[in-house]
């Protein structure tokens, strides 16, 4: 097993690597920069743009900025300085991070805590009214955008004023006592990761249906129930882990779409996380903090699929000596 985590973080090294060179590569070939808008106030001096853009490292060439980033993040973990916010941009990213993870973890929990039970339902009920409704409701949730469902989302809150509308806290919050504050982070919270759980769970909800449905025609399951087993006994004994080993390896990719779920519903609901913090960068040309931005969220995926490695190696041995 250590070997094998081994290679799987040696194989991501040349991934990191390719994402912020893309990045770096990208936002110098958009026009302008940072100072471009700041050139534009009559009150800056072009002496104070010349200094800020000598302290900030713009005036070197492109490639010369890329390899001083490079070196200060390999040997110092520097991702360097937030031009607009003028802090480290490792000090931005970590609260808004944290608050991704957040959302990003609730709605993993609206996934596949819904997922595996309701495509199993549905397996074990097929062709039932149960079967037809949940194949219904699942696809219906897949034809819908997700900006369009959370705008839906939005809309009903602001209507029915039975949750938060938008942010992350009430602005009472400092007043309230733990299980208070607990609440309300919950309530705020509800929205934003319904929005970005339902889409993958409609979708690992028919793929849960098929592999149950698969496994219940081989041939152990005829001779467990040819023994005389219940069929509840088969289903959750026998058939239903088998069911749902294939659905691990969809573990990074399902993180990946909740997380890139998670930008759009932080910019929908307020919510002050890693996206907003990118949009706000991309916006301003802030250039390293958008290359923080990109390289946390890509960490997090390679870390989401090796966590995905890891349990479907645990559910098959055989995995870690091919």
């Amino acid at each position: 097993m250590p070997t094998f985590l081994l290679r799987r973080l040696l194989q991501a090294i040349p991934l990191l690597f390719g994402v912020t060179a893309l990045t770096f590569l990208l936002l110098q070939l958009a026009p302008g920069d940072f100072l471009n808008t700041m050139s534009e106030n009559p009150q800056i001096s072009a002496g104070t743009l010349d200094a800020m853009r000598h302290r900030f490292g713009l005036d070197r060439p492109w490639y010369l900025q890329y390899a001083l980033y490079l070196k200060n993040l390999l040997l110092h973990l520097d991702f360097g300085e937030s031009f607009s916010r003028h802090q480290p941009v490792f000090a931005v990213l970590r609260e808004g991070l944290g608050n991704t993870l957040l959302l990003a973890s609730a709605a993993a929990v609206v996934t596949w805590g819904l997922a595996i039970p309701l495509g199993a339902w549905a397996a074990v009920r097929q062709h039932s009214w149960v079967d037809r409704g949940l194949s219904l409701l699942a696809f219906l949730w897949l034809s819908i955008p997700e900006v369009l469902s959370g705008l839906l989302l939005l809309f009903l809150a602001a209507r029915t004023h039975l949750l938060p509308v938008g942010g992350m806290r009430s602005l009472d919050w400092e007043g309230l006592d733990t299980a208070g504050k607990a609440i309300d982070l919950l309530r705020h919270l509800a929205l934003p990761a319904l929005v970005v759980g339902l889409i993958p769970l409609a979708s690992r909800m028919r793929q849960m249906r098929g592999n149950l449905l698969d496994v219940l025609r081989l041939d152990y399951v005829t001779t467990a129930r040819a023994k005389g087993l219940d069929e509840r006994t088969v289903v959750f004994k026998h058939a239903l882990r088998n069911a749902i080993n294939p659905l691990i390896t969809l573990f990074g990719y399902t993180l990946g779409a909740l997380l890139s779920g998670s930008f759009v519903a932080e910019i929908i609901f307020s919510w002050p996380g890693l996206g907003r913090i990118t949009l706000d960068a991309l916006l301003t040309q802030d250039q390293y903090l958008v290359l923080g931005s990109v390289l946390m969220a890509s960490v997090v995926l390679v870390l989401g699929n090796l966590c995905a490695d890891v349990l479907l190696a645990i559910a098959d041995p055989r995995i870690v000596h091919d």
